[in-house]
């Protein structure tokens, strides 16, 4: 269980965002054990670098009905093996549609931003566990990463901000979906499993649960393939 750390504001809505024309096409040649996939190539942000973010509804979605929503880092490897670099899939189309169907949890969608994987380590790393680090440890952290010529620049804080501020806005004003803190989810796999703790400490205003799945709690450094 992940429990919120603070109390937070709640931040105004990037209206930028929510301003500039978003383009969402449906992937018709996606391999899908159910469900729709939608896909907003590049969307717009003005606080992290743009990337792909995907939306799977599930095959009994309907205007007349309000469903919860699950945010998954590393979008692109959630729903279509046959896309993925490694041929696997976290099969969540699958999973979500038996979970609904058998009564298990509420109704919900699935909103997956892709990672981008030279800056995913910089993305996911929660900024300010940096500052529980003794200045020697940081040190050796970042020297190590400059001698392999590594992104050292951390940006989880910009990161929680794209999803709070600007992508769930758009989330909540396009789908028929609750917008409250307890229909709000977020989950991920090892560095994922990482941010979605630290989404809790930043946001507990904006996400009421978490599922941190075999969590990479080291952290790690920022090297290659890491």
């Amino acid at each position: 269980m992940i429990i919120s750390c603070k109390k937070v504001e709640k931040n105004a809505i990037n209206s930028n965002v929510l301003e500039k024309e978003i383009v969402m096409n449906k992937l018709d040649e996606a391999v899908l054990s159910a469900g729709n996939l939608f896909r907003i190539e590049a969307f717009p942000t003005t606080t992290i670098t743009t990337r792909p973010v995907d939306i799977w509804l599930p095959d009994s979605y309907t205007d007349s009905k309000k469903y919860a929503v699950l945010y998954m880092h590393d979008g692109q490897m959630l729903f279509d093996s046959t896309t993925t670099w490694n041929k696997q899939e976290w099969k969540v189309d699958e999973w979500a549609s038996k979970l609904m169907e058998e009564g298990k949890t509420k109704d919900f969608i699935v909103v997956g931003p892709h990672n981008i994987s030279e800056i995913r380590w910089n993305d996911y790393f929660p900024q300010k566990a940096l500052d529980y680090l003794t200045e020697e440890e940081k040190k050796s952290i970042f020297d190590d990463a400059m001698n392999t010529n590594q992104n050292t620049s951390l940006n989880a804080d910009n990161y929680l901000k794209f999803l709070s501020e600007e992508l769930k806005p758009f989330i909540d004003s396009t789908y028929s979906v609750h917008t409250d803190l307890e229909n709000t989810f977020i989950a991920g796999s090892s560095m994922g499993g990482l941010i979605s703790m630290y989404a809790m400490c930043e946001y507990p205003d904006v996400f009421g649960g978490a599922a941190c799945i075999s969590t990479h709690w080291p952290g790690a450094s920022p090297r290659e393939n890491n």
